[in-house]
């Protein structure tokens, strides 16, 4: 089930991890390595192929009142969207450090991508009881660097056009 289907839950945003489909980690790999977050998530509807690598999974991060659904794509899609994040990313007034401009020229070989998307959590109003409770990035950011680490892929932030 997708978190769309949740009222309890809105759509914020999507991040991209993009990175060679042929560092496609498995289910279960994913999985080992996202206990890293302990209690404070749930891991719920995963999906392997018939191979037992990764296809979908949703997170729900209770404490930081977020969830997160991730999806694998690959194939010319990918290797489009990737040369025209590239292109954008280039074509901006900022000097790109020379970090940067190695994730730039890779993306534009990635055939593989992790779609991610962050999900807040709201009350049937669509805002929250106690107006304190903040949505909390932490999962996000440590989801996404879990599985850049996994890929050696690249994180895209689309909605900002910059690297993570």
């Amino acid at each position: 089930m997708s978190m769309f289907e949740n009222d309890n839950y809105r759509w914020r945003e999507t991040y991209f991890v993009q990175f060679d489909k042929k560092k496609r980690p498995t289910l279960e790999q994913v999985q080992k390595r996202l206990t890293i977050m302990g209690d404070q998530c749930e891991l719920a509807t995963a999906r392997a192929d018939e191979d037992g690598r990764f296809e979908s999974l949703t997170i729900i991060a209770h404490e930081d009142f977020a969830a997160l659904d991730i999806s694998y794509i690959e194939g010319d899609e990918v290797l489009e969207q990737g040369e025209q994040f590239a292109a954008e990313l280039t074509g901006s007034e900022c000097e790109c450090e020379v970090e940067e401009a190695k994730k730039l020229a890779l993306l534009e070989k990635y055939d593989g991508r992790f779609d991610v998307l962050h999900f807040e959590q709201v009350t049937e109003s669509g805002e929250r009881e106690d107006p304190d409770e903040m949505l909390d990035p932490s999962s996000l950011l440590l989801v996404l660097d879990i599985l850049v680490d996994m890929t050696d892929g690249v994180a895209v932030d689309p909605q900002c056009g910059t690297l993570m």
